[in-house]
């Protein structure tokens, strides 16, 4: 019998020009609420550095990698992320991990 899957969390790190922050900060919101009622996905933070606001970090917690791909495969996070907030960032960062336990 194999192990149950892991929740993976998802860090991704942007760096956002001042330029683009506004927009990128209006679109988080809908990203957020949609990313939220996906069954897989079990959280979902907005973080920023208050000395640093070009720098904006997701946490984000999935079931298993496959709720991942389901994510990565919706129309909010194709039509936000992919083609809206990406091309605006200067630097984007995404790491998946693993619990340790």
């Amino acid at each position: 019998m194999s192990a149950p899957a892991r929740p993976i969390v998802v860090v991704a790190r942007w760096n956002v020009p001042a330029t683009a922050r506004a927009t990128v900060l209006a679109l988080l919101p809908e990203l957020q609420r949609h990313s939220l009622q996906e069954p897989g996905c079990l959280g979902y933070e907005v973080l920023h550095a208050p000395q640093a606001p070009e720098y904006i970090v997701l946490i984000e917690r999935y079931r298993d990698s496959a709720a991942i791909e389901a994510h990565r495969s919706t129309t909010h996070y194709r039509s936000l992320v992919v083609e809206r907030i990406v091309p605006l960032l200067s630097s984007r960062q995404v790491d998946l991990l693993e619990t340790l336990d």
